[in-house]
């Protein structure tokens, strides 16, 4: 089975769980809508960092309700389908890169209603979205790693949590960083470690992904 296939798999059986698509678009409003309203009451007077780490903070909830649930959500007979058609390479780079899909549209999404509700601060939008794209990627790499470990387990909600804090902060962390850079209006080379960083974090977590899930679906 093609790589293609699987990603379009992918975004079949997301298509068919609506509900589960608005709750998801639904949460992602309410809370930056209650952002929205706590700082209207302060006549609007947050700084690049608080915008940025609401921001970042925002999109980590909205990505790791949608992202973290793509083996834990799965049926067994399905999974057992498709193994049985696909090398376990395949399946886990499809669902890396169906869920980088998706934390970036969810990132869009959130930077759309920060702009309209919130304000938008960002200055050199390249730079940002250069940003959104590594950090979905790197996102997506480790929560789909770790939710098929997971997956595995009876408190799978407990572990995703435990195993994915450590890498999801250090992401977090430096696009917080490199999203602060481009509101206060900093030259690009004031954020060239940071990208290289998260680059290079991507980097090895797709690899680690690649090696580890077919043990992992060997289990």
């Amino acid at each position: 089975m093609a790589l293609k296939v699987l990603i379009l798999n992918e975004i079949t059986l997301e298509l068919r769980r609506k509900s589960v698509i608005s709750g998801i678009l639904l949460y992602l409003f309410c809370l930056i809508f209650i952002c929205y309203l706590t700082f209207n009451l302060q006549r609007n007077t947050i700084n690049p960092a608080s915008w940025s780490a609401l921001f970042w903070l925002t999109i980590l909830f909205a990505v790791i309700n949608s992202v973290a649930k793509s083996f834990i959500g799965e049926k067994k007979g399905l999974a057992f389908y498709l193994y049985y058609l696909a090398s376990p390479q395949l399946i886990i780079a499809a669902k890396i890169i169906y869920n980088s899909i998706l934390a970036f549209l969810l990132s869009l999404s959130g930077y759309g209603l920060f702009a309209v509700l919130i304000g938008d601060q960002v200055g050199d939008r390249i730079v940002f979205l250069a940003t959104l794209v590594l950090t979905s990627i790197g996102l997506a790499s480790v929560l789909s790693l770790i939710s098929s470990i997971a997956a595995k387990t009876n408190h799978s909600n407990v572990l995703m949590a435990v195993l994915s804090f450590p890498v999801v902060i250090g992401i977090l962390l430096m696009a917080v960083k490199i999203t602060k850079n481009v509101i206060d209006g900093l030259d690009i080379t004031a954020s060239y470690d940071e990208l290289l960083n998260l680059l290079a974090i991507n980097c090895i977590l797709t690899g680690l992904a690649y090696l580890l899930f077919p043990y992992i679906w060997r289990s």
